[in-house]
């Protein structure tokens, strides 16, 4: 059968955190200490994780001095864009499987638990070849001198680049404080000692 009218006015005039405990807790079938124990667990759970797994900042600020004024700050292209241009600080041409040290008038001071990589630029390599012959490059967050790129020429044809042209891509990725510990064993998986080529061509 429907409700009364009075249901309703009592309904209506109780205290809503009142109401909302009884519907939660099944109108006095569960106490309510043992809701208040379940939400005082699932709350302290998430403030473990996320004190266990602290995300990168979404800030960061990177100093750095230009050694050569005419040349661009680094900024990136667009807004979202994982990492900026590198500029070449003097001319060079790169014979077909030729390599050479484009130094780009840069230093920076990367923040303490990151790294910088540098990277090759995806136009570059699409139609020239070009690369960087330690591709990532690392640079390390201690290093203050000037950051210079190895590129390689892949291609068939000899590239120049003059000075002030972008030839790579410089990213800051977070670093993790990293524990080595010799054991007698490592875990078993899948894998195992499976290398080159164990999944198949």
């Amino acid at each position: 059968m429907g409700r009364g009218l009075s249901d309703q006015v009592d309904l209506a005039s109780e205290n809503p955190s009142v109401s909302m405990e009884k519907n939660l807790t099944g109108r006095g079938r569960f106490p309510s200490r043992r809701l208040e124990g379940l939400v005082v667990a699932v709350i302290g759970s998430l403030a473990y994780s996320q004190a266990a797994r602290p995300m990168a900042p979404r800030h960061m600020q990177v100093n750095f001095t230009r050694l050569d004024l005419e040349l661009p700050i680094p900024r990136v292209a667009h807004s979202g864009d994982a990492a900026v241009d590198l500029h070449a600080r003097h001319d060079v041409t790169l014979e077909p499987g030729e390599r050479a040290s484009v130094a780009t008038g840069l230093a920076i001071a990367i923040p303490a638990g990151h790294a910088g990589l540098v990277l090759p630029r995806s136009g570059h390599a699409a139609r020239h070849g070009i690369g960087v012959v330690n591709g990532p490059g690392l640079i390390d967050s201690g290093y203050r001198g000037e950051i210079s790129v190895l590129l390689i020429n892949h291609g068939s044809e000899p590239i120049t680049f003059r000075r002030g042209e972008r030839i790579a891509q410089l990213a800051i990725v977070p670093i993790p404080d990293v524990e080595w510990v010799e054991v007698d064993g490592l875990d078993e998986t899948s894998r195992g000692s499976g290398g080159f080529g164990s999944t198949g061509s």
